[in-house]
């Protein structure tokens, strides 16, 4: 596919990361598709006027996100784009449907549980109470994109299976009527169990991004506590940072 690559040699910005943007661009504005053929460096390089090296790093730091993967004997190919979340209160599944990713569910747990220790002290219930345990895979264009466990205190509302396949928690949140409002959340990482691997079809060892979430109604009361897992090379966290005055 030709591309309608620039890159302006006035500007402070390195070439090659000005290179790598346009490409990351057309990655996730879906004008480079999974599946895609780059071309040969040497191409590109002789196309926009760059060396061979500068084309090289452009693409290896796309590599080194997880964007573009080179084979042997078929040349740099698009894997996927990588889904960016703002930190705002919104879903996973709204975030991938606004990225135009497709999303799917595959439910693995629906069920009533003891609350243990951490679950109640976060959703305000007696330690040992019934709580309900959901425990989903979200998938984006057919590939795990995360494991979702969340717990929500009992009686909320009727957490049917099929439903949650279909569409996403706090779309059914919202439709009981619940106003969400507010949100206690913190983002790590951590190296992924054996049977988190599994599920996400990363190696054992490998980064996970983590992200433990209580969520809020308008009334003050905890709905939801989320404890999820995601894979980096498909997913990242953005943040807007302000000084303060």
């Amino acid at each position: 596919m030709q591309l309608d690559l620039r890159v302006d040699r006035s500007s402070p910005v390195p070439l090659y990361f000005q290179l790598s943007q346009q490409l990351e661009a057309a990655i996730e504005h879906g004008t480079l598709t999974p599946g895609s053929l780059l071309g040969n460096e040497i191409e590109l390089a002789s196309r926009l006027g760059l060396s061979r090296p500068t084309v090289r790093q452009a693409i290896q730091s796309l590599v080194d996100k997880g964007l573009l993967v080179r084979r042997r004997g078929v040349g740099t190919q698009v894997v996927h784009s990588q889904v960016k979340r703002p930190l705002e209160l919104s879903s996973l599944y709204d975030d991938l449907e606004a990225a135009g990713q497709s999303p799917a569910t595959k439910v693995l747990v629906n069920t009533v549980v003891s609350a243990s220790t951490e679950v109640a002290a976060a959703l305000g219930v007696p330690e040992g109470g019934d709580v309900h345990r959901v425990e989903r895979l979200r998938l984006a264009r057919g590939e795990p994109m995360a494991y979702l466990c969340n717990h929500l205190p009992p009686g909320l509302l009727d957490l049917d299976t099929v439903q949650l396949e279909a569409t996403g928690l706090y779309r059914l949140l919202r439709s009981a009527g619940i106003t969400l409002h507010s949100a206690r959340q913190s983002i790590g990482a951590r190296a992924a169990t054996a049977a988190e691997a599994e599920r996400l079809t990363e190696a054992e060892g490998a980064p996970l991004l983590t992200m433990r979430r209580t969520t809020f109604d308008d009334t003050g009361r905890a709905v939801e506590f989320g404890d999820h897992t995601y894979r980096p090379s498909r997913y990242s966290f953005e943040f807007q940072l302000l000084v303060r005055p």
